[in-house]
């Protein structure tokens, strides 16, 4: 984890402490405890009764020695690999607990599932290095933060990272050879409200012990908040890509007007796009480059995310979505000239909806940053109703974690955009849409850019094609006149039907 992440998640664990502190109850249910037949349904029912009673933040007393600790010192506190979880089983899969101290120092419920049985992952400090802190004591009791997953993704003789879990009810994964970068959590709640964002967390994991050469590991989890609480089943398959099932079931403590399902955070600085007094010798800085949609009715859309100004907030109404996700597109070390975080192996992340999740929004809120520590990007799927209480909501879908979706269009992607100065007061636009329709200097015969803005005018509308890289590049002036905003989309057209994604942009002074 670097320093982005580990803010990032800081962020995220202040969140979710942002109430008084009281000690938080220990699970006491039959197929949820020590020596118990371990029930999904059972978690069920747990979650659902816990919803009818006051909501308990967890403890996060800790010894000052770990309460204290800056940055540096907690990540010098490191897991010892012989001490991982079926290190020695041939399973396909270890677990290695993190620390609490610091910012994380809510305690999370460990648990394995090992012939049906609940076993409690016990806290022994010597599974720790600490590094350049003074161990506790020998007969601490801390418990842990969460805890990371490693398999043979990478090479079939060592075991690395594919997932972490930590910090309120945040997960990330990579496939394999890549770096974390965009991450997921279990759910969002007000998430760009004024009254502030709730975070619901993460207080209990129940994980499988898989058969011996596994190829799927499954994670229960219990989400708890002021909100809400929920049973989450995710079944992880590492490889490349990577892709996390998610089966969760919401049940409402309060009415919720604004909730977020299947909600991923990225970070975007600047890119060719939006580079409006950057001073950094890096060409582009971010760990995603767009927003992928493809909506019930087909259509295909791109909307390239932004640093701006002031907050942005962007609802695509839609019925029964059929996928969405923040993707890395530039995959080149030249896009960004940025060895050290190498964003272009970091994972674009596809959301892809199990059944019908009837009427609402891919709500896209983009956070003004200044610096690239902050997941300042967050997108999410927002129901149409309020979620009530005392009902119980279902929702399943997969989130894959590559190089590239899943699901793509047979049509010209906008690969790149550009924004800069067109004289004193008009900006001029470039679009590079890539695909195969643009290798041959025929197929754009018949092919027309359907271009509008709102408010604003459009000028120079020109399309020109480079057949050697697959390019066809629309280029644009809008003149915004006294607006201070223009909502803008292109899509290339022939025969009546679109060839390419539908390209959306939000454009700000």
């Amino acid at each position: 984890m670097n320093r982005r992440d580990f803010l990032t998640f800081a962020t995220i664990a202040a969140g979710a402490l942002a109430y008084p502190c009281r000690a938080m109850a220990a699970i006491d249910a039959p197929g949820l405890k020590e020596g118990e037949v371990f029930s999904r349904d059972k978690l069920l029912d747990y979650a659902k009764n816990l919803a009818k009673s006051s909501y308990q933040p967890p403890d996060p007393t800790l010894p000052s020695a770990l309460q204290n600790l800056d940055y540096e010192q907690y990540v010098s506190i490191r897991f010892r690999p012989d001490r991982a979880i079926w290190s020695t089983d041939h399973r396909g899969f270890v677990i290695e607990p993190l620390h609490r101290g610091f910012i994380y120092a809510a305690p999370v419920d460990l648990f394995t599932v090992e012939d049906g049985r609940v076993l409690v992952v016990p806290y022994e400090p010597d599974m720790f290095d600490f590094g350049k802190i003074a161990p506790p004591a020998a007969d601490s009791k801390l418990g842990f933060s969460g805890f990371r997953l490693k398999s043979p993704i990478d090479a079939p003789d060592r075991f690395d990272d594919f997932a972490i879990f930590q910090g309120a009810s945040y997960f990330r994964a990579i496939a394999k050879n890549q770096v974390y970068g965009a991450v997921a959590r279990g759910l969002a709640v007000n998430t760009g409200e004024a009254t502030g964002e709730e975070f619901p967390f993460f207080r209990s994991f129940w994980i499988e012990r898989p058969a011996q050469d596994a190829q799927d590991l499954v994670v229960h989890a219990l989400l708890d908040s002021e909100a809400a609480t929920g049973a989450f089943k995710l079944t992880l398959h590492p490889n490349d890509p990577t892709t996390i099932d998610v089966e969760c079931t919401i049940y409402p403590r309060v009415k919720i007007d604004h909730v977020g399902i299947a909600p991923l955070n990225s970070m975007y600085l600047f890119g060719t796009n939006d580079h409006k007094g950057v001073d950094d010798v890096r060409v582009a800085v971010h760990a995603s480059s767009g927003l992928q949609m493809l909506s019930g009715g087909g259509e295909w859309i791109w909307r390239p995310l932004q640093n701006p100004e002031n907050l942005q907030i962007s609802a695509f109404v839609d019925k029964a979505p059929k996928g969405f996700g923040l993707l890395q597109r530039d995959r080149n070390p030249a896009d960004f000239e940025d060895s050290r975080h190498r964003y272009e192996t970091q994972p674009s992340v596809w959301v892809t909806p199990k059944g019908d999740w009837g009427e609402g929004s891919i709500q896209l809120v983009e956070i003004p940053s200044d610096a690239e520590i902050h997941d300042n990007i967050i997108t999410y799927w927002r129901p149409k109703n309020p979620l009530e209480i005392g009902q119980e909501y279902p929702f399943s879908y997969r989130t894959t974690w590559c190089w590239t979706p899943p699901q793509q269009p047979q049509m010209a992607l906008a690969h790149a955009t550009r924004v800069g100065a067109l004289g004193e007061k008009r900006r001029l636009f470039v679009i590079d849409f890539q695909g195969d329709l643009f290798s041959n200097p025929d197929n754009l015969n018949g092919v027309t850019p359907d271009i509008t803005a709102n408010p604003g005018k459009l000028s120079d509308v020109s399309l020109t094609l480079d057949t050697d890289r697959r390019i066809g590049r629309l280029t644009f002036g809008l003149e915004p006149g006294s607006e201070t905003y223009s909502e803008m989309r292109a899509v290339l057209m022939k025969d009546g039907k679109p060839v390419s994604e539908t390209w959306l942009y939000r454009w700000t002074p």
